[in-house]
């Protein structure tokens, strides 16, 4: 069987560490506004969903014997442990990792349900992170997906992620994916 492509696309008190002000200089990658008793965090980050070589981030853990009939996999389940860098390019900085599962939810159409953390290691960010629990079609040009918590910075969030895929690879179903996140959380 041919190799499907598997891809995912692809945000309190002032004494407390994730509370400080947050400069330009500090995160190029994310920005943080208060909105009276709210905070919009926008996001911009790159996710390599590998599936190949020696040490992939994201391992297919199950598939019923039906998927190999499938012309959109349904059943298959992976579990990924994949990097979030600043930019498109592996070896540029890593701010992150998405943590969890994706598989294929579709009989007739490719979507995949994920089922992420996306915890964050950069600067005043570290240590939070936000969970996206959503439908995903995969092969759309752009996919939006919803927020629906998260910890520290991202306590109480709610918002959505779009998802472009900026490289992917059929031979390998190796992925990279660009993701905008908007975050609304309360101060």
């Amino acid at each position: 069987m041919a190799r499907l492509a598997i891809f995912i696309f692809f945000i309190t008190t002032a004494t407390m560490p994730w509370t400080r002000a947050q400069t330009n200089d500090q995160v190029t990658w994310a920005k943080r506004v208060e909105s009276g008793k709210e905070v919009i965090t926008t996001l911009q980050f790159y996710f390599h969903d590998i599936l190949s070589g020696r040490n992939p981030s994201a391992v297919r853990i199950t598939q019923p014997s039906q998927t190999n009939n499938s012309s959109t996999l349904f059943g298959m389940l992976m579990m990924i442990d994949d990097a979030l860098t600043v930019g498109p390019d592996p070896s540029s900085k890593i701010v992150g990792r998405a943590r969890g599962m994706y598989g294929s939810a579709g009989q007739t159409d490719f979507g995949l349900i994920m089922v992420l953390n996306y915890g964050f290691t950069d600067e005043m960010y570290d240590g939070s992170s936000f969970s996206l629990l959503s439908i995903n079609p995969a092969t759309e040009p752009v996919r939006e997906m919803a927020i629906v918590g998260g910890t520290g910075l991202f306590r109480l969030a709610r918002g959505y992620a779009i998802a472009q895929t900026y490289k992917f690879d059929a031979a390998t179903g190796d992925a990279i994916v660009g993701y905008n996140v908007t975050i609304v959380t309360y101060i």
